[in-house]
């Protein structure tokens, strides 16, 4: 059995990401045959928002 237990040094610091109420939605699993991007861009927002955070703690702690 493979060790699941990961270390992430700011796991606990709260990320923040502006997101319309259907993109969040998409993000549970809901579907929106309209609009087939919502969940792609809604990734993507929370993703940018994930990496700047994992950026900016980095560059602080590295100084």
């Amino acid at each position: 059995m493979a060790n699941s237990n990961v270390q992430i040094p700011q796991g606990d610091e709260l990320i923040y990401v502006e997101m319309t109420v259907k993109e969040a939605l998409a993000l549970t699993g809901a579907k929106f045959n309209a609009n087939h991007k919502l969940e792609t861009e809604a990734l993507k927002k929370l993703k940018r928002s994930l990496a700047d955070k994992l950026l900016t703690s980095n560059h602080y702690s590295s100084h």
